[in-house]
């Protein structure tokens, strides 16, 4: 029913500049379409490089960074949302390849990069949706936890796995895992490097809502646009900090009666 509901527009590349990229058939890795119809305000980010199961390599990130920088200044994003082109994968986390091939130098600027993309997500002026329709590990549990919202697959798989490779979760995830499982859990899940299942993680309420896969692969993209969908009617992020510029102009300018 859901696809009967709006005229997408075509997916529209922001390219990486000096960079090869890996996605479908030497396409780039991040594509962006504006949703039209009943969903216009609804703006979806596909992660599209199948080989490498949408890890965080250079040009993913790049082109996801230019790509939150040009939508940030979009007026009519008023709904972002996170979704894969590669079917039972959200987000496989860091490209361990890549980093392989980086000196000790390159590493740190690479986390401090991906640092900032987790920040630029949680920062955006227009709420944001994470549709986990596969596997969600590391970093790409990370990139999740960075959007308001999440909605995963009941066969979705989901943890911080970085312990179990001798690492520490890098780009901010600790900072937010917290907020949703409290500190005893959230240690524990980084500590073990657990694999939760949709379901599971649902029930812990590191997601807000799991679905029933589908033939298709792609039930949480469904459901996470129906809650999108929810959301739209309600005021924009611009509209309520102008009514919030206005009432906190008013109490400051007649404190006594506060």
């Amino acid at each position: 029913m859901l696809r009967g509901l709006c005229l997408p527009r075509p997916w529209r590349p922001l390219w990486a500049r000096g960079c090869a990229s890996d996605g479908a058939a030497g396409g780039p890795e991040i594509q962006v379409r504006a949703l039209a119809g009943p969903d216009r305000g609804i703006t979806e980010i596909l992660m599209n490089r199948p080989r490498a199961r949408n890890a965080l390599g250079n040009v993913f990130v790049s082109e996801l960074l230019e790509a939150l920088a040009q939508l940030r200044e979009d007026r009519q994003v008023r709904v972002l949302l996170f979704r894969s082109g590669v079917k039972g994968v959200f987000c496989a986390g860091a490209d361990l390849k890549e980093r392989e091939q980086m000196s000790e130098a390159e590493v740190g600027v690479f986390v401090q990069r991906l640092r900032g993309l987790m920040n630029d997500i949680a920062a955006f002026p227009a709420p944001t949706i994470a549709a986990m329709d596969g596997f969600a590990l590391g970093g790409g549990l990370e990139l999740a936890l960075a959007c308001d919202l999440r909605v995963a697959a009941s066969s979705a798989v989901l943890g911080l796995i970085e312990t179990t490779r001798g690492l520490l979760p890098g780009a901010g995830g600790t900072q937010r895992l917290p907020r949703c499982l409290g500190v005893a859990l959230a240690k524990e899940l980084i500590f073990t490097g657990r694999r939760l299942s949709g379901t599971q993680a649902h029930g812990l309420g590191l997601v807000n809502h799991t679905v029933a896969q589908n033939e298709e692969g792609d039930a949480a993209y469904h459901r996470a646009r129906a809650l999108a969908q929810e959301i739209l009617p309600q005021v924009d992020i611009a509209s309520g900090m102008a009514i919030e510029g206005i009432c906190y102009a008013q109490v400051n300018r007649y404190p006594k009666y506060c």
